[in-house]
């Protein structure tokens, strides 16, 4: 039975800020990220099976995605745990702003690679994590492929 990758996307509004960064970048700024997630596996071949012919539910992808990433990061401010902004973050988390501190630098890449083991985590045995690709601007995006990380 044929490999077949199948691709779903998200998009999410989330804010960040580089500590230690030479440019713009280090500045709290935001993004309309779109997050494109594909997955590869075989087609269930069982006719009595419910999802005969799939190789995931794309309901039940959006359901891992949704819960792992855009619920998470949608409307959130992401620093470095280890940033000087941590007084920042502190007051912001104080007025009910939804703050998340990572222990990465939150560019696109760090991001990409932590949406990835998110991911990976909750997918069935039976499904492989094929790629990501998180466009950060219209023209600028960050990408992660199993094929490389093995």
């Amino acid at each position: 039975m044929s490999k077949i990758r199948i691709t779903k996307q998200f998009s999410f509004e989330t804010g960040h800020a580089l500590y230690g960064y030479d440019g713009k970048c280090k500045n709290v700024h935001g993004h309309s990220y779109k997050l494109s997630v594909t997955v590869i596996g075989t087609p269930i071949n069982d006719p009595e099976n419910v999802k005969f012919g799939m190789v995931i539910d794309f309901s039940d992808l959006k359901k891992i995605v949704k819960e792992e990433i855009v619920d998470v990061f949608d409307h959130a401010t992401v620093f470095n745990q280890n940033t000087p902004h941590l007084e920042l973050a502190n007051e912001l988390k104080n007025r009910n702003h939804h703050v998340i501190l990572v222990d990465y630098q939150p560019t696109s890449e760090n991001m990409v690679i932590d949406f990835a083991q998110k991911i990976k985590n909750r997918l069935p045995k039976t499904i492989n994590l094929h790629s990501l690709r998180l466009q950060e601007t219209e023209t600028s995006f960050a990408e992660w492929f199993q094929a490389d990380n093995e």
